[in-house]
């Protein structure tokens, strides 16, 4: 009998403000759920700090740009087989509810349906380009961060569309059991929050107000630590016309953070509190993660569009059918590429149906981890291009050591080890010039940055092209939910 799939997506949870990986104020009983009946990556990385990329990355097993797929603009091939084609292939109910953030006409990319449209447009219309002056235009994330924005709302278009995500799901798995259903399914449940802006309901706000909240803490140097990229984000975000230092808005925005991690965290146990009530949580793979994090602030920077652990770190938390290896953690760097092929593993996918992937199955990794076995230092990469930058963008985790390369203007190495707030680059400490050399070698040879470049320039300027005919033809590729309602209820 074949295992069920369900993968849980939030946006932009950063892993270490969760229960799940041991802080001590978040409230997530879910999160801490899977963690002890599952297994903890203790260092997974987003593939790209960004949200259609690394989407796109985790459903391939594929580094973003060897499909083209460069910024929150980018068309996702549509003969890219994805987790769903191959589950499809194999016999599976396969679906998805939320958000998927695919570009491009192909709505689908393996899918049997979807549940809901998405939340952000499926057109081209955020291409990355410079105005006449070279700069990206304004309109950055900023203010979403300070006051008077995070707090209590008693409704918005994202708690609107995070319910229908939850509403259709557990819908979905409920008339499942009525109806007798027993065909395997993936699913994917996909929701907006935690991402900004961070606007709760009162119920998870008042969760928290007696928590004594951390905020970040800044050197009196701050401004002398950002390298070039930094420096792009924080222009794009606006970070010059918003104080997000101000040590109340942090307090307000790390309380809005948290309750809206609570909130996500109460879908995700209702979820598995169906799958339990309809018998179907141990035969029911159960993946949780997220597509990249958020800086909260930290160093004086908001969003995501940087290579810092705050940013670019996601939870990754695998609960297997029965509860195997429940408690088990994984020290070793992974990375959401890794996703793909691990659950093609699972669900007993043979090699010779796959395609070239970059990524690898976790499997062997958990079982080496697991006997205590010595782990290889396998290097894992996560890349950022176009949008709110000037030039290829790259990092490798390899093991206690961060490397990122700014190609043609940076680099900065990190002993995460010893430095674990990336607050001292050693990138130009003698010591420390091979360490420098291997891990920039190893990007260099992973990814061709010269080319990168071009081939991002080119894909912009195509772009464009498409845009402009689009909006003149008020053309849309936006998912349309299909309902029969001839057939829905008593007819």
């Amino acid at each position: 009998m074949k295992p069920n799939i369900l993968v849980v997506m939030a946006d932009q949870v950063v892993p270490f403000l969760t229960g799940a990986y041991d802080d001590g104020v978040a409230r997530t009983p879910a999160m801490d759920r899977l963690a002890a009946e599952g297994i903890r990556f203790d260092a997974a990385y987003a593939a790209a700090p960004l949200c259609a990329p690394s989407r796109a990355a985790l459903l391939a097993g594929r580094y973003p740009s060897s499909m083209g797929c460069f910024d929150n603009a980018s068309v996702f091939p549509a003969d890219q087989p994805t987790l769903a084609h191959y589950l499809s292939a194999d016999g599976y109910d396969t679906l998805a509810s939320g958000k998927m953030h695919f570009v491009g006409p192909d709505q689908l990319h393996g899918l049997a349906r979807r549940l809901t449209t998405d939340v952000f447009p499926a057109g081209v219309d955020w291409v990355p380009a410079l105005d006449e002056n070279g700069r990206f235009p304004a309109g950055g994330h900023a203010r979403d961060y300070v006051d008077p924005s995070p707090g209590v709302r008693d409704w918005t278009m994202f708690m609107a569309y995070d319910e229908d995500v939850q509403f259709r799901a557990m819908e979905y798995l409920r008339e499942r059991h009525r109806t007798g259903a027993d065909d395997p399914f993936a699913m994917i449940v996909s929701f907006h929050h935690p991402h900004d802006p961070f606007h709760v309901q009162q119920q998870y706000w008042d969760l928290y107000d007696d928590a004594d909240m951390p905020v970040p803490e800044y050197p009196d140097d701050l401004d002398a630590t950002y390298s070039v990229m930094d420096r792009w984000a924080n222009e794009a975000h606006e970070t010059d016309r918003y104080d997000v230092r101000d040590r109340q808005s942090m307090v307000h925005l790390r309380h809005a953070y948290y309750a809206a991690l609570s909130y996500i965290d109460h879908k995700l146990g209702q979820l598995i509190d169906t799958l339990e009530a309809t018998g179907e949580l141990e035969n029911t793979i159960l993946l949780f993660t997220s597509d990249h994090g958020d800086m909260l602030g930290e160093r004086g920077m908001v969003q995501k569009r940087a290579f810092y652990e705050w940013s670019v770190r996601v939870p990754l938390l695998l609960r297997l059918p029965g509860a195997t290896h429940a408690g088990a953690r994984f020290a070793e760097p992974v990375s959401l590429v890794d996703v793909l092929p691990t659950l093609l593993d699972l669900a007993g996918i043979p090699d010779e149906q796959r395609t070239d992937m970059d990524g690898e199955s976790l499997l062997p990794a958990i079982a080496r981890s697991i006997a205590d076995e010595t782990a290889p230092d396998r290097p894992v990469f996560s890349e950022y291009h176009l949008e709110k930058v000037h030039a290829p963008c790259f990092m490798v985790r390899q093991g206690r050591y961060k490397y990122v390369l700014v190609h043609g203007y940076d680099e900065r190495l990190f002993d995460l080890v010893d430095d674990p707030g990336e607050w001292h680059d050693l990138s130009r400490l003698e010591p420390h010039a091979s360490t420098v050399q291997r891990l920039r070698a190893l990007i260099v040879e992973r990814f061709d940055p010269d080319a990168l470049a071009a081939a991002g320039a080119d894909s912009i300027r195509r772009r464009l092209v498409v845009r402009e005919a689009m909006a003149r033809n008020d053309t849309h590729w936006d998912y349309q939910p299909y309902v029969d309602a001839r057939r829905q209820y008593v007819r």
